[in-house]
Parts: C-alpha cells; sequence; structure tokens
C-alpha cells in the first residue's frame, strides 16, 4: 500500500521531518571526497558496514577521517598519494568502484580490484569503466 498525504488548500503546513542518512548516497560523497584537498563534513551519515568499509578504503589510500558520535563524518583527502586499494576492503563492497574516478582524476591511474558485495544477481560494471 502507497502512503501520501493530501494536502487540501487553505492552510498552512506545520511540523518537521526527520530524514534518515542512507548508504546509497553515502557512498558516493565520500568516493567524492577525493577530489578536494579540503576537509569535507558529512552530517546524518548512516553507520553500517559498507560506509565503514569505505572509511577504512579512504583511510588505507592515506586520508584522514574523522568520525563522531553525532554521525557526522569528516574526511580530508590532502595526503592521499597511493591509487592501489586494499583489496581486502575493496571486495568487501560493490562501492569500491565509485574511488576509480575521483582516483584516475587525482592521481592518473587506479589500481582496481574486482569489487565485492552482495550476490544479488549480475551486476555490470561497465558504466564506471567507459565513463
Amino acid at each position: 500500500m502507497n502512503e501520501y498525504f493530501v494536502i487540501q488548500g487553505q492552510r498552512p503546513l506545520h511540523g518537521e521531518v526527520r530524514v534518515t542518512g542512507n548508504k546509497n548516497a553515502a557512498l558516493p560523497m565520500l568516493a567524492a571526497t577525493l577530489l578536494t584537498d579540503e576537509p569535507v563534513t558529512l552530517r546524518n551519515a548512516p553507520r553500517i558496514g559498507d560506509v565503514n568499509t569505505m572509511l577504512g578504503l579512504l583511510k588505507a589510500l592515506g586520508a584522514r577521517v574523522q568520525v563522531n558520535d553525532d554521525a557526522t563524518l569528516t574526511v580530508q583527502a590532502q595526503n592521499v598519494h597511493t591509487h592501489e586499494l586494499d583489496r581486502d576492503l575493496a571486495t568487501q563492497i560493490r562501492a569500491s568502484i565509485l574511488l576509480a574516478g575521483p582516483l584516475l582524476a587525482r592521481l592518473g591511474g587506479v589500481s582496481l580490484p574486482p569489487p565485492g558485495g552482495d550476490v544479488i544477481g549480475r551486476r555490470r560494471i561497465d558504466t564506471h569503466l567507459l565513463a
């Protein structure tokens, strides 16, 4: 059943909606932190395994990562000087492929093990490789 609100004019809306963190938004944003030397802060980041693995990949590349108790993450990639992804970490998550573009832009190359993740059928990576 779809849930929706019907708003029938003449009355102002009031209230708050809390939007929870989402890994499918957080993982590409974390990969994009490699595109700048400046610190990047993400708020409301989900505290889940895939995000922790991506943070581990960034640390292994040389990024400084700070995780706060309030679901705020700060990444600074100023000291990233290697293009080789940690094989053990990269093969744990499918999103490791998201690091390819930023590493190519930053360092001119990338050594990318096959991305991992859950086996839920065929998931091609051609889109990332041909971009």
